[in-house]
């Protein structure tokens, strides 16, 4: 259903292989449960590095930065075609509208708008990429800062 690839958008990603239909569960997410503290206190996870993580519950993350988990290469995009879907540590990349043979899988990574946000920049190259990795309930206050500066 999907292969790796080298990225347009950053580094490797995966793209279909064949079309898949909207509402279809692509691929886990897979990796190793770790405490919040183990998060916050493990230098692995700091922002020089490609980070894997996705937040489970105020008690735990999932460390996806294993070489089984290929989900882990989906790149971020503002105008992505997979969503995050399951419950607590089952976790799929599913497909939120038609995908074509090779298209380049994506999903919105969901980051916060915080003072950090410039720390991650996004070249997704979608005609509504506000510039930076922020879920898309934030992004209209990038625009808005962009305008007044």
């Amino acid at each position: 259903m999907y292969r790796i690839i080298k990225s347009k958008i950053s580094n490797h990603g995966l793209v279909a292989t064949k079309n898949i239909k909207n509402d279809i569960k692509v691929i886990e997410y897979r990796g190793r449960l770790i405490s919040k503290k183990e998060t916050e206190t493990n230098k692995k996870f700091d922002n020089d590095k490609h980070i894997y993580l996705f937040n489970i519950n105020k008690k735990y993350d999932m460390d996806g930065d294993y070489k089984y988990n290929t989900a882990r290469l989906i790149n971020h995009s503002c105008d992505p075609n997979c969503e995050v879907t399951g419950k607590g540590t089952k976790l799929w990349i599913s497909s939120i509208r038609d995908i074509k043979k090779g298209e380049e899988l994506s999903y919105d990574y969901g980051f916060g708008f915080d003072e950090n946000y410039k720390d991650f920049p996004c070249k997704c190259r979608s005609s509504n990429c506000c510039g930076y990795i922020v879920r898309e309930g934030s992004r209209w206050r990038i625009k808005k800062k962009k305008k007044t500066n």
